[in-house]
């Protein structure tokens, strides 16, 4: 039964909540009180929501360095979901930007909070007027994605023309990646398993490898971006691919966190790693909605689960074969 938020700010809400670190199972669903927004936020009562990989690793407090911004012994947030679409339901006196009844969009990097029916966010964090040609669950399998791959693609500099490699293209990062490399013109070579060639064949790679059929890493290299948007491989691994003056990266931090290193070691070599931290802005959040008004970007959504089970939403995403968005329906 959903509750009627209107007037009625502090009344209680269902959101689901985690008070320890642990696996899936950790998570509940409660009833807690309803926030209630500042002069300078926006009240979003949430309609959908995602599982992603920052929610499993929060929810984890792994790698134990995520625990230096979760919480060194609970979590202090317990409300996690970063991504959301929904109705404005409130606005703070100072807002202007936003109305009651506007569909909106976004993403809420490490504050979270939207694995529940209601939450606020500042007028100047990263949310935006949703187009009218998407649906909510689709609004809200987008905006992590595309900020951390476009993060990546900027950094590279990917120039129309030039060579891309995405390995792990099926995955929200990945099949993101493709779809701004191909934008950008660059000509993309996609690695996933056989079961999503088709899917990121269809998001407009040029060439697809199936990993399982044949060795991606003894392809012949020339590559000027080598993109892990798993996390899973080492560089030495697939050093040969990439470009003399090309680029190396990962969204994770590696095998034995070489990450943390290599950055540095190969600073001025002739094939660099890189790891740029992504910067969650309301520009890139607008520049999303403009891709999805025209058409040049589209939500990849593996399965959609209501709130009340999230835990099976959980399992799902970290077994480790979503192919792109896992989403939660929350009203």
């Amino acid at each position: 039964m959903r509750h009627s938020f209107v007037g009625s700010y502090g009344a209680a809400m269902r959101a689901v909540v985690h008070d320890r670190y642990g696996p899936p199972e950790v998570l509940r669903l409660a009833d807690v009180p309803a926030p209630t927004p500042t002069d300078d936020e926006v009240l979003v009562q949430v309609h959908a929501s995602t599982v992603n990989r920052t929610d499993t690793g929060f929810r984890q407090g792994k790698p134990r360095v995520v625990r230096l911004f979760s919480g060194l012994r609970r979590p202090k947030q317990p409300i996690l979901g970063s991504e959301l679409a929904g109705v404005v339901e409130a606005v703070g006196t100072s807002v202007t930007s936003f109305a009651p009844g506007d569909r909106v969009f976004g993403v809420h990097p490490n504050k979270f909070g939207a694995h529940a029916e209601l939450m606020c966010m500042r007028e100047s964090a990263p949310l935006v007027k949703m187009p009218v040609n998407v649906s909510f669950e689709e609004a809200a399998a987008v905006c992590d994605g595309v900020v951390l791959a476009l993060t990546y693609l900027r950094v590279a500099d990917v120039q129309a023309g030039q060579r891309v490699l995405i390995h792990g293209a099926s995955g929200s990062i990945g099949t993101a990646a493709v779809q701004l490399a191909k934008d950008m013109g660059a000509e993309v070579t996609a690695v996933c398993h056989t079961k999503n060639v088709e899917i990121v064949r269809s998001l407009g790679a040029d060439r697809v490898i199936d990993y399982t059929a044949s060795d991606w890493t003894a392809i012949d290299g020339d590559f000027d971006l080598v993109l892990d948007a798993v996390g899973k491989i080492a560089f030495k691994r697939c050093r040969q691919l990439v470009k003399p003056g090309g680029v190396f990266m990962t969204t994770d931090f590696g095998p034995k966190l070489e990450i943390l290193w290599l950055p540095l070691l190969t600073r001025f070599a002739r094939r660099r790693v890189r790891f740029p931290l992504p910067k969650y802005t309301k520009d890139t959040v607008e520049y999303t909605a403009e891709l999805l008004e025209q058409g040049r970007y589209r939500a990849v959504i593996d399965r959609t689960y209501p709130l009340d089970e999230i835990v099976e939403a959980t399992k799902y995403v970290e077994s480790e074969q979503k192919t792109g968005n896992v989403v939660i329906r929350v009203c």
